[in-house]
């Protein structure tokens, strides 16, 4: 099979596009002929500077496409169906091997597309914020880096959720406003305003109840500096590749909390995976909606990374084999 491998991490540069083996399949597992790869934020940051699990690597969380291949212990799918799929790596191929617990089905119809940039960033959005954010009706919530994936799952779940304020940041006010017809109630372009005081300005200096944050380094300081009395920041990722260093002395005074979010420490959990599943039901039904900002065919995987990196995106880029 062709594969989007890297022999050493570092920039995009290092992505190459070469014939490799094709998988084997695990008796509790299936093999997908991929049809679409969703580049999620954790793949570049792996690519940069992760962990390989073998060299030539093959980077890559999230891909969907038709199973062509059963485990001989997997009773609860079959060849022929359209799954999307999640794993520690080997999205970015013409085919991936993944444990069945890692795959879920695709509702008839649906454009595998968009199935295919669902489990990871709406699974986490919904984890920041109901698991860990504690999200009620009625709470105002901040998205950090609106125009992500996870970003653009969390605007719309928080706005589902009843939240009375949706407000999100972005590195310029045309991103910003291709996020308002998800639920974003105040874009605040991070390169013009301190986000922690327009925060406050839009909030009557009350503050945001929930903070979905993505990003990590500097900006995990302005999402703090956001919080209202008990509020709740939920850290996912480190995608501003900067330190973690912030002052979290003042959350005492406010009774605040900082919580760690990594989905993956608990995808195969009913909980999760059910949750996953309710979510790729809801976006076949349009009651959300996934943004697909480019596709790249995967023998420019380096081109597409790229992309990436120059923060243009709104929604995410796909990988088409």
């Amino acid at each position: 099979m062709k594969a989007a491998v890297y022999y050493e991490t570092g920039g995009p540069e290092v992505l190459k596009y070469e014939e490799v083996p094709d998988p084997v399949c695990h008796r509790k597992g299936v093999i997908v002929r991929v049809e679409a790869v969703s580049i999620e934020g954790g793949d570049t940051l792996n690519r940069f500077r992760g962990r390989m699990a073998a060299n030539p690597h093959i980077v890559g969380y999230q891909a969907a496409g038709e199973i062509v291949e059963v485990g001989e212990e997997v009773t609860n799918l079959k060849v022929g169906q359209k799954v999307v799929t999640s794993g520690n790596h080997g999205s970015h191929a013409e085919l991936r091997a993944v444990p069945a617990r890692s795959a879920w089905v695709i509702p008839d119809g649906m454009d595998i597309q968009k199935a295919a940039a669902i489990p990871v960033p709406f699974g986490t959005a919904h984890d920041c914020l109901f698991e860990f954010g504690r999200m009620q009706k009625g709470d105002v919530v901040l998205v950090q880096a609106g125009a992500s994936g996870v970003g653009v799952a969390a605007i719309q779940l928080a706005k589902q959720g009843g939240a009375s304020l949706v407000l999100a940041t972005a590195s310029s006010d045309e991103r910003l406003e291709m996020l308002k017809p998800l639920g974003l109630d105040h874009g605040i372009n991070y390169k013009e305003k301190d986000v922690a005081t327009e925060v406050r300005r839009l909030t009557d200096n009350k503050g945001a109840n929930v903070v979905v944050d993505s990003v990590g380094g500097s900006t995990l300081q302005g999402s703090i500096n956001s919080l209202a009395y008990r509020g709740r920041v939920s850290m996912v990722g480190a995608a501003g590749r900067e330190p973690m260093k912030v002052d979290v002395g003042a959350m005492m005074g406010g009774n605040q909390s900082l919580s760690g979010v990594f989905l993956g420490a608990e995808i195969a959990t009913d909980r999760v995976y059910n949750n996953i599943q309710r979510l790729i039901e809801q976006v076949a039904r349009g009651e959300l909606q996934v943004v697909i900002d480019r596709t790249f065919p995967l023998s420019e995987a380096a081109e597409a990374h790229r992309y990436i990196e120059s923060r243009q995106a709104v929604g995410r880029v796909l990988l088409i084999p």
